[in-house]
């Protein structure tokens, strides 16, 4: 049975989110996870110790990558779907966790609602309850 806490359900969500922007990216792969690495080191959503390659990006958006994704990927990949002309949404309740979880990951927000008001339009109804859930997440391990 798998396990139904927030960041379980984000990090099963990561690869569907890798999922996504492949397929919208519509490139080529290795090109793909060129831009993927190359856009995290320069917006600094993580650093890659090295570029992946298609290969890598494809294994990445199967749904039992998992841990095997890096954060800095399904932050970058998250960055990528939020600006995109086609305004993508999330497609299932474990890819909302890893869209807020990367939302909250990716940008400093004094409160849950200043996260919730700076999503972008065509999220707003999507992602509040999953923001909120990463905001009481990211509290709870503060206490730690």
């Amino acid at each position: 049975m798998p396990q139904s806490g927030f960041y379980a359900k984000a990090r099963r969500g990561m690869s569907a989110t890798i999922a996504q922007w492949r397929r919208l990216g519509q490139g080529d792969p290795d090109r793909l996870a060129l831009i993927l690495a190359e856009t995290a080191r320069v917006a600094r959503l993580g650093d890659p110790e090295a570029t992946p390659d298609g290969k890598t990006l494809e294994a990445w958006s199967q749904s039992d990558a998992g841990d095997d994704i890096p954060l800095w990927a399904a932050r970058t990949a998250t960055f990528l779907l939020m600006q995109m002309p086609a305004r993508p949404v999330p497609q299932s309740d474990d890819e909302a966790c890893a869209w807020a979880y990367c939302w909250l990951r990716n940008r400093d927000f004094a409160s849950v609602d200043d996260a919730r008001a700076a999503l972008p339009d065509h999220l707003q109804e999507k992602l509040p309850h999953a923001v909120g859930a990463a905001w009481a997440d990211r509290q709870g391990l503060r206490l730690v």
